[in-house]
């Protein structure tokens, strides 16, 4: 039998009986629709952690103050504040430290004429903006002398700028910052928001000025510090380690009083935890196809019983194994082709609808992204199990006797 003849009576077939056709193929298309959109949200979480610790800023170490230890029990509070001496002494004593940057940061209203906002203050050093990959949209960021003489002068964040300012320009304005005046001379590009942190709703002012006139303290809420690109993060981890304990003179078998953060191992462990999560949901996913391939089974293995007199008169007509084994194989695998190609229309239409839900609520705060490798790995899944599941029916119908075919009622 010839091969387009064979196709040709496999869709006839399949046509014959299309609702019960559909249904067969209705566990392929779930299954690879399922699998598609799963390994559409994992990619779009991984892209949303990596931009998130990117954003951030590349091969950093985040020092923040630790608890207050009394009596072997820890407790609220800082046990001794990081001083900016801190921060000298690892750029003094550690090689491959690129800078460090002090901050100081605190809550308060900002105003600007009849408009106020209460939102983050920043004090920072002049090197935060290339550390934290901080870049200027408008105006400039303050300079050395600014931090040494205390300067009023304040850079916004797009979010703070527009609640001031809405689509005035900033720059040269005066805003008051806990009722003291400061000039507005830029303001930093978008980044959005992170969720637990909008890092465009902020006011970032020298630390010095910070400390000595909004805040009124010398302690520090956190040192940033960007590692050589070159250098092990790891090793350059534990001597910063080693030169706090020595600053804060802590005894051997006494605990950090200090937290210290790698914020590449924290982007390494949340990829590591999306990426287990997006697996253990596609392979659920993948059940359905499994669940598809044993109903084409079955309703092909219905199909061989219904015809069984036909496959008979065509065995009596001349017709071998290799042409009913191949017909009926051939029908298996259009069902779970058909199956893979709805599934996966199924399942980038169920992509774009979430990306288009998410972009009308921001709160969502990613996007499924559509990948090729998904979609060719489903589809061939979807080929091997019309395959794999159609194999036995058919073999089945290539093997029937032919005289008891033709009795079979």
């Amino acid at each position: 039998m010839l091969f387009w003849t064979i196709v040709k009576v496999a869709f006839r077939s399949i046509a014959a009986n299309k609702l019960r056709s559909f249904l067969t193929m209705l566990g392929v298309i779930i299954g690879v629709a399922a699998v598609i959109a799963m390994l559409g949200l994992g990619a779009g979480t991984k892209e949303v952690i990596t931009a998130t610790v990117r954003a951030m800023g590349a091969n950093l170490l985040v020092i923040r103050p630790g608890a207050r230890m009394s009596g072997g029990v820890r407790g609220a509070g800082a046990d001794r504040d990081l001083t900016l001496e801190d921060g000298q002494a690892i750029l003094r004593e550690v090689a491959d430290v690129v800078m460090v940057s002090p901050e100081v940061s605190d809550y308060g209203q900002v105003k600007y004429m009849n408009k106020n906002t209460r939102t983050r203050i920043l004090g920072q050093a002049v090197t935060f903006f290339k550390a934290r990959n901080f870049e200027i949209a408008r105006g400039s960021r303050f300079t050395e002398q600014d931090v040494e003489r205390q300067a009023r002068v304040a850079v916004l964040g797009p979010k703070t700028a527009t609640d001031l300012f809405g689509d005035m320009d900033p720059i040269g304005e005066t805003i008051k910052i806990k009722g003291i005046n400061f000039r507005v001379i830029g303001v930093t590009k978008a980044k959005g928001d992170q969720g637990w942190m909008n890092p465009d709703d902020q006011v970032i002012i020298p630390y010095l000025t910070a400390m000595r006139q909004i805040l009124g303290r010398d302690r520090l809420n956190a040192l940033y510090v960007t590692v050589s690109d070159k250098a092990d993060m790891a090793v350059v981890q534990e001597k910063v380690k080693e030169v706090l304990r020595r600053q804060h003179r802590l005894q051997v078998g006494q605990p950090d009083d200090f937290n210290l953060m790698n914020l590449q191992e924290i982007n390494e462990s949340l990829s590591l935890v999306a990426g287990v999560l997006t697996t253990l949901l596609a392979s659920v996913a993948a059940v359905s196809l499994l669940v598809g391939g044993i109903g084409i089974m079955n309703i092909m293995l219905v199909t061989v019983t219904e015809r069984t007199r036909e496959i008979g008169i065509r065995k009596a007509l001349g017709a071998r194994r290799i042409d009913l084994m191949s017909q009926f194989l051939l029908e298996a695998v259009t069902v779970s082709l058909t199956g893979g190609g709805l599934g996966i229309a199924l399942g980038v239409g169920a992509i774009w609808t979430f990306n288009y839900v998410a972009s009308k609520f921001p709160n969502i705060g990613f996007e499924a992204k559509i990948e090729l490798w998904p979609i060719v790995l489903s589809f061939s899944v979807s080929v091997l199990v019309g395959v794999f599941f159609g194999w036995y029916p058919a073999r089945k119908a290539a093997r029937l006797d032919p005289i008891e075919a033709l009795r079979y009622e």
